[in-house]
């Protein structure tokens, strides 16, 4: 205890000695709020956006994506992959060290070495430390003996990684903040606090953080990136308030307390955008709209598990009365009148629009047809839809405008849904336990490959295991797959990817509501803030001027 008192003490001297920089008036402070909070800073538990987010400020790791989502080298400044895919070899820079800490020699940051990686890696996988991201390294080596390896750093400068088997979308996983650089006696030191006292590579470095109320990062002055012969970040301090309703952090956003938010809430919806989807003319000279397809598909899951749905006589085991659903509402119309065009109607399949292997030609989903609905229904052995039981649909009561629009048409031609209205939580938890019928979820990219998206329909990932939350089975489709897995060539990778698609959409596991937006807003005086299709916030080479 008194071993992290001292420590303590030593921060707050450091911190008040060289970090007046964010408090100062002077200085150049980005601020943003989370709604939803953080749960940790440190990025072995970076399963959310708002914890991606802070841990994107913190971290580094051998890879990054650009705008275009491209992998990039980052900490690795180069790499190479054996013809058979199974080896990954990085070299490193030799000039990134961690940020300043007590603990190192003379209070400054330590190079970083690729033990330093083998250490991380291992860490994530350790079912001790039990990340959400241990999934990410499944397809790494993990018959070990004194001829095989999972990691092993050769040199200080050379990190190689061995799979168990091919697997192309690997490199784009290494992008993800999970794979991020710790130091192993910072980590040892702090044990679980390590969550509040992070200590990365990244262009900002922690100064505060009061949970609920306000996280303040710093610059850091040794960062190693540069845009031409300017040291990056521009900024001097990132500050993130943590105000729960979004309507008031909308309000300090419009009085210019904050310089940024992210989406669009029902609360201010109407406020801020026109039916069109564009920015409210009255606010077009105070602040700025980014808008690009977002790779987030929002659907409707049905549970197809044949045995389950047996043993409750569920209609939804039927194919076509789950076909019938699908082409039972509008979709454009939903999207027109309850999101203010914001978002592309769900016809095509479950790959989202911006993501490599989309293609709006090669799957075709639902458009809406009550007559085909009608048809399919008596197919089903329900003419008319008599007969057919009540359905129940659990949702959050942040989708049941959308949920009620679906009841109301679907109710025109005799379906007759009952809307169950749940917290996140505890809806998460009755989804992964198969303990619902019919349920809204959504799905955003862990990484940009098509596989993830298509994951959540192989057998071998059965929910509560894995993401197949619908308990979709289909050998072709698991063929397919498999095939996808190891298939090096892009092009015949998203062939089979399209095919996959299409067989999802004739079974109909899901119902497609919309394929997402990315939609930002910020202040007039800010530069340099980029978009993709991943919602990731990069904050390097944001500059902000008076």
């Amino acid at each position: 205890m008194l071993k992290y008192l001292a420590l303590l003490f030593s921060l707050i001297l450091m911190f008040s000695c060289g970090g007046k920089r964010g408090e100062n008036n002077s200085k150049i402070v980005f601020k943003y709020n989370e709604a939803a909070g953080i749960i940790s800073l440190d990025p072995a538990f970076s399963k959310d956006q708002s914890t991606i987010w802070a841990a994107n400020h913190l971290f580094n790791g051998l890879v990054q994506l650009d705008e275009a989502l491209k992998v990039k080298p980052c900490i690795a400044k180069d790499w190479k992959i054996s013809e058979d895919g199974i080896y990954y070899t990085f070299y490193l820079r030799n000039d990134i060290y961690f940020h300043n800490h007590p603990l190192f020699v003379n209070g400054r940051g330590r190079k970083v070495i690729a033990s330093d990686f083998v250490y991380s890696f291992l860490r994530i996988i350790d079912p001790k430390i039990a990340s959400s991201g241990a999934w990410v390294f499944g397809n790494v080596n993990d018959k070990l003996s004194d001829k095989t390896f999972n990691f092993k750093a050769i040199n200080d400068t050379t990190l190689v990684i061995c799979l168990k088997k091919q697997f192309p979308p690997f490199l784009g996983l290494l992008s993800m903040p999970y794979c991020s650089v710790v130091p192993k006696e910072i980590v040892d030191y702090y044990g679980k606090e390590f969550r509040r006292n992070p200590v990365g590579t990244g262009p900002f470095q922690f100064k505060l953080w009061k949970e609920g109320v306000k996280l303040v990062l710093v610059k850091n002055p040794n960062y190693f990136e540069k845009e031409g012969t300017q040291q990056l970040p521009y900024l001097d301090a990132v500050a993130v308030t943590f105000i729960a309703d979004k309507q008031s952090a909308f309000l300090e956003f419009v009085k210019g307390n904050l310089d940024f938010i992210s989406g669009i809430d029902p609360s201010y919806k109407d406020e801020l955008l026109t039916k069109k989807g564009d920015l409210n003319p009255k606010y077009s000279g105070k602040f700025k709209m980014q808008s690009q397809p977002y790779l987030n598909t929002e659907y409707l899951g049905f549970l197809v598990d044949e045995k389950k749905n047996q043993e409750t006589n569920n209609p939804l085991r039927i194919k076509q009365i789950r076909q019938a659903i699908n082409y039972g509402f509008d979709r454009k119309k939903m999207i027109k009148y309850l999101r203010n065009n914001i978002g592309t109607p769900g016809i095509y399949g479950f790959i989202p629009k911006g993501m490599p292997g989309f293609d709006s030609s090669a799957t075709i989903g639902y458009n809406y047809n009550p007559d085909k609905a009608r048809q399919l229904l008596s197919e089903a052995g329900y003419p008319n839809g008599n007969g057919l039981s009540e359905i129940t649909l659990s949702t959050t009561s942040a989708y049941l405008d959308l949920c009620k629009y679906i009841q109301h048409q679907l109710e025109e031609i005799n379906i007759k849904i009952k809307i169950d209205v749940n917290p996140p939580a505890t809806l998460r938890e009755m989804i992964a336990q198969s303990k619902v019928n019919f349920f809204r979820g959504s799905w955003i990219a862990d990484y940009p490959d098509a596989e993830n998206y298509l994951s959540l329909f192989y057998t071998d990932n059965f929910a509560p295991k894995g993401p197949n939350y619908t308990h979709y089975s289909n050998k072709d489709f698991d063929e397919l797959y498999r095939k996808a897995q190891t298939e090096i060539n892009d092009s015949l990778r998203f062939m089979y990817y399209q095919k996959m698609d299409k067989m999802l959409m004739e079974d109909s596991p899901v119902l497609i509501l919309y394929y997402d937006q990315v939609l930002r807003f910020y202040q007039n005086n800010i530069k340099g803030l980029g978009s993709n299709p991943m919602n990731i916030l990069n904050l390097k080479k944001v500059k902000k001027y008076n």
